[in-house]
């Protein structure tokens, strides 16, 4: 048989109609040898709102650490630039994920986020720690919300994929896939606690997520973003305990939309990379992104 490619996954012989065609073929693929391919499949044509939503609360999550918190509130950049802090960690990963971390265009971003966190002392533990939660929340998520679960090749291909990014920032001492999950949840319970500086750039986040609607529903954004969080999320940011109804009422409708686009045909178009970035109307060059360009 010959070898599988990611122009496979959107070739006539691919039914749309049959929802669990890539699911096949994702088992026929080596999560080890073939992670980058599995991960544009998943990422990209299976969950790519998903992913998308996941990352996002990924970031958030380590807005509670307040290690993390200082830092990201003394460079001003989620006070000053929210929207485009956070357009060009989105755009620096998806350019990742869809050309490769070995690609031209992939290396150029791993470049670029390097020397972005070579200006400041990040301690490994703090950087492992992003690191894991880019694994592990889409897991958690999708698992969740997902119209399906993750497949273990799935799982094991994303942490192939972020591992190796990880190597290509220096962080050193990534565990194995199931020890890196336990660092996860052990690094949380030790330092989600509250701190002013999480308070501030949490809010500031909040602020940026609710700004995407009109604003008459940015209060009921609001709530529901905040309703969304894990308790121990809620403590770390100060925020107020929603009611026990906005809580179900986030989680209904989110489980309500996987189930929804299960019925749905497959995905013929990939998404990874394609979404338009408010901070770049007009489409960007690398070379702009990240805060050494700003002033």
């Amino acid at each position: 048989m010959r070898a599988l490619s990611e122009s496979d996954v959107v070739e006539p012989w691919f039914d749309p109609l049959a929802r669990y065609s890539r699911l096949r073929l994702i088992r026929r693929l080596d999560p080890e040898r073939e992670h980058t391919l599995i991960y544009r499949i998943s990422a990209g044509m299976e969950f790519p709102w998903d992913y998308t939503r996941a990352l996002e609360l990924a970031l958030f999550r380590t807005f509670c650490v307040p290690s993390i918190s200082e830092l990201l509130q003394h460079t001003g950049e989620f006070a000053h630039r929210t929207q485009k802090r956070y357009d060009d960690t989105s755009v620096l990963m998806e350019e990742i994920g869809r050309h490769g971390y070995d690609s031209q265009r992939g290396k150029q971003a791993l470049r670029k986020m390097n020397r972005m966190h070579g200006r400041y002392d990040i301690g490994n533990d703090d950087m492992l720690y992003v690191l894991s939660t880019f694994v592990y929340e889409p897991i958690r998520w999708i698992d969740a919300y997902g119209w399906r679960r993750l497949s273990e090749h799935e799982r094991i291909a994303a942490y192939n994929h972020y591992r190796r990014i990880g190597a290509r920032m220096g962080i050193h001492s990534i565990p194995g896939y199931a020890e890196f999950e336990r660092f996860n949840r052990e690094y949380e319970a030790e330092h989600f606690v509250f701190a002013e500086s999480n308070r501030e750039v949490g809010q500031d986040n909040l602020d940026l997520v609710c700004g995407w609607f009109p604003r008459p529903l940015r209060r009921v954004v609001s709530r529901g973003v905040i309703a969304g969080l894990e308790p121990e999320m809620r403590r770390a940011f100060g925020f107020a305990e929603p009611r026990n109804w906005e809580t179900r009422a986030v989680s209904t409708a989110l489980r309500l939309r996987g189930g929804i686009e299960r019925l749905l045909p497959a995905r013929r178009v990939s998404r990874l990379g394609r979404g338009k970035k408010r901070s770049y109307p007009n489409g960007y060059h690398l070379d702009e992104l990240g805060v050494l360009n700003s002033g």
